[in-house]
């Protein structure tokens, strides 16, 4: 027999506990950073723990939260992180019911870079070509995009000084008027750039080479107003000529990108770009073949990255489109951002943003020519 006054104790007792809000959950944080010990990034090959991604857990009752740090935001293995952390927290923490994950982002940076320019700019990528012809500003602009539209700052930096296109496939015409005596980048796509096709007018020819284009170079990184920057990403003129050698001595670089064809004529070229980046003691991040397809072949840029001995990041398809974009002023992965092209060259930026992670965390790992 219950007597009505144990009763209504035994009630009311339950009604304080939960009204000053008592955790009576046995799940402690403990637990679950044990468990996410287990997970691994997938490209740093470490457990996402040791790599201090993990921020903010929260216990309430059987509900498990917390945040993961990416080190970019265009971090192209999120779904498997995320994947993975939510089935090791259910299946080794007793009690837990329901895993929320919030994805944030820290962008590492080259620190090189801040102590040699006194510039935020966290990392530099130059994008090179053996010859010209084969679509580098194209794979600049479209990487730059696609960096953007993920959530990146991003700034693109048209370094071909002798063929200044970035202006016209951004779909803007002039830089705005100078500030405070420094030169402020034009924006355009969620991208800041500056080219020398802004100071330049249209119908003029640049002959320079040595101490000028040294000091071109130099002012296009230090006398402008490029604000913080997670990327920077460089379209160097083809070939491996002045512009190379300067840029290498004025900006230390974080890593190069190869464009190619896939024909041998092209690829050939492209090995002695490859081998530029080595004597500059420029990492190699990989080999982007472009314009793959029927009409040039396929396979060059795989088979580019295999004499290398560095990654092949990915195949980007001849496609019309990608032509009239450059023309209009509108990159495919804003004009056409569903279209097989333009997830082609998402995947690419993010692989890429994934790389430049890696060096960054792991500054041993060799990504050189072996």
């Amino acid at each position: 027999m219950v007597y009505p006054i144990l009763a209504r104790l035994t009630i009311a007792d339950k009604d304080v506990d939960g009204m000053f809000g008592h955790n009576k959950s046995s799940i402690k944080e403990t637990d679950v950073l044990a468990a996410l010990r287990t997970v691994q990034e997938p490209e740093l090959y470490q457990d996402l723990v040791t790599l201090e991604m993990v921020k903010d857990i929260e216990i309430q009752g059987q509900d498990v939260s917390f945040k993961i740090e990416l080190t970019t935001p265009a971090c192209p293995l999120q779904a498997k992180i995320e994947a993975e952390s939510m089935a090791a927290v259910k299946k080794l923490v007793v009690g837990v019911e329901k895993v929320t994950i919030q994805f944030t982002h820290r962008v590492r940076g080259d620190g090189r870079i801040f102590s040699k320019l006194n510039v935020p700019i966290k990392n530099i990528i130059a994008v090179a070509s053996g010859k010209g012809g084969v679509g580098k500003s194209t794979v600049s602009v479209n990487l730059a995009v696609s960096l953007a539209q993920d959530g990146a700052k991003v700034g693109l930096l048209d370094a071909d000084i002798y063929g200044p296109n970035i202006p016209m496939m951004m779909g803007v015409a002039d830089a705005p008027p100078v500030l405070q005596g420094k030169l402020v980048p034009a924006e355009a796509h969620g991208v800041r750039f500056m080219s020398m096709g802004f100071l330049l007018p249209a119908d003029k020819a640049l002959i320079w080479r040595g101490p000028m284009l040294h000091k071109a170079l130099q002012q296009l990184f230090t006398d402008v107003r490029w604000g913080e920057l997670d990327y920077l990403i460089v379209d160097l003129p083809p070939g491996t000529g002045d512009a190379q050698l300067s840029l290498a001595q004025i900006a230390p670089l974080t890593g190069g990108v190869i464009v190619t064809m896939p024909q041998m004529v092209s690829v050939s070229d492209a090995m002695r770009g490859a081998a530029a980046f080595v004597q500059l003691d420029v990492p190699i991040l990989g080999v982007v073949e472009n314009m793959s397809g029927e009409i040039f072949g396929s396979g060059g840029g795989a088979s580019a990255a295999k004499k290398l001995g560095v990654d092949f990041l990915g195949r980007i398809e001849l496609d019309p489109n990608v032509r009239v974009g450059g023309d209009s002023g509108e990159p495919i992965v804003v004009a056409h951002p569903d279209g097989a092209t333009a997830q082609a060259f998402r995947v690419l930026s993010r692989v890429i943003a994934g790389r430049v992670s890696m060096l960054n965390m792991t500054p041993s790992m060799e990504l050189t020519v072996v």
